[in-house]
């Protein structure tokens, strides 16, 4: 059977189940999982991947959702994170976030149809298809559902080391990517500089000294930092900002005796973790060098099970070439189901790509529907065509990769 033959049954296979692919997608945001609590929604995936068959359906020790099917020594992994940010003002919704709405166009507004649960039906009805028309020969293939925004890469570092320690040998991410492949984006340190003073009441400030006004002339300076960033031709342009702030005084009637400041530093190619250390370093004036500290962050929260995985937030920038094996056969698989064949792209934000291409040098490239632009907004949304559509990609790349 040619590619384009097996394409076209792949659509009608697709096609026959487009409206439980779009209810299934419907069904798992009208479950909150913010703050990464997967408890229940990992539990409606497990029912529909039971129900589809899998061999294997289970949550792992972190709490994220797991479904295998196939038992081939060639293992590729479907990654998609299924807990979200919060809400914010719920008065900024102009539609329930977890009922959300679809308008004329077909775009499903909704908290998560974009970031990212958009991409879990496709890939679970992919498997699922993949398996019943005999894809899936000398593969076994998991779909991963896992707990991102806790901290990027945490999950996929317990798959292959702790369980079900398994190192696979191909990744698909379903981040946003607008129904393209897409094949690397930048890495991110994340650091903190605290500063220390001295208290005093404030009728009496001159007996102490302000920790934030020892701070304002570190921020001046990071603010004014990123021209002189590293730059690559298809990373682009490094990035620094100033996320947020924190002060301990003894009340607001009294000179801060700490202020931190926490930093979100996006590293491109040619960049290292010591080099951008260094050069924020550097911005503490000599005067204050013995009161002020830079550290780099340190994630040890245990997740919803109680399971703790200590990692340094150090997510090291990763990219193949268009040339890649593993791209290509995306890039050939998209082009079956239909694509114009375009240049494959990268993300602006950050995925578990940090762990499974940057860390572990894992083969991995993203496809899912939506646009990152909406990530985290009141306009997180999916267009349901795509969500479907991309099943058709999921189903069809074992078969690409072989």
């Amino acid at each position: 059977m040619t590619d384009s033959t097996l394409a076209q049954k792949i659509h009608k296979e697709v096609e026959a189940r487009r409206e439980t692919i779009i209810q299934f997608l419907r069904d798992i945001v009208a479950i909150p999982s913010m703050d990464s609590q997967l408890g229940a929604v990992g539990a409606r995936i497990a029912e529909e991947m039971n129900k589809l068959g899998f061999e294997e359906v289970r949550f792992d020790k972190m709490g994220n959702i797991m479904g295998r099917m196939g038992h081939g020594s060639k293992v590729m992994v479907y990654d998609s994170h299924i807990d979200t940010v919060g809400i914010g003002d719920p008065s900024a919704w102009q539609w329930d976030p977890f009922i959300g709405k679809i308008d004329d166009n077909g775009r499903f507004f909704a908290r998560g149809a974009c970031d990212e649960k958009g991409s879990t039906p496709g890939m679970i009805y992919g498997i699922a298809l993949a398996n019943q028309l005999g894809l899936l020969d000398g593969l076994t293939v998991w779909y991963f559902g896992n707990m991102e925004e806790w901290c990027d890469g945490i999950a996929p570092n317990t798959f292959v080391e702790v369980d079900p320690a398994i190192r696979p040998d191909f990744v698909v991410i379903g981040e946003p990517t607008k129904m393209k492949v897409y094949r690397g984006h930048k890495g991110r340190l994340e650091m903190k500089i605290t500063a220390k003073g001295k208290s005093a009441h404030a009728a009496s400030n001159h007996l102490g000294d302000n920790a934030i006004y020892k701070m304002l002339p570190v921020i001046e300076a990071i603010s004014k930092l990123e021209p002189e960033l590293g730059d690559h031709e298809f990373l682009g342009h490094g990035k620094i900002t100033v996320s947020d702030m924190t002060v301990s005084t003894p009340s607001i009637n009294a000179v801060p005796d700490e202020c931190t400041i926490f930093i979100d530093r996006r590293m491109t190619f040619g960049e290292s973790k010591e080099g951008v250390m260094a050069q924020i370093e550097a911005l503490i004036p000599a005067e204050h060098k013995a009161s002020i500290k830079l550290e780099e962050l340190f994630y040890d929260e245990p997740s919803y099970t109680g399971f703790i995985f200590p990692v340094d937030k150090y997510f090291p920038a990763w990219a193949y070439d268009e040339t890649h094996p593993f791209v290509q056969a995306a890039q050939a698989t998209r082009d079956a189901i239909g694509f114009e064949h375009e240049p494959a792209g990268k993300w602006n934000f950050s995925t578990n790509g940090i762990y499974w291409a940057g860390k572990a040098g894992i083969p991995s490239i993203g496809f899912g529907p939506g646009e990152e632009e909406t990530a985290h907004t009141t306009e997180d949304s999916v267009i349901l065509d795509d969500v479907v559509k991309a099943t058709e990609f999921y189903t069809l790349l074992p078969a690409m990769v072989k």
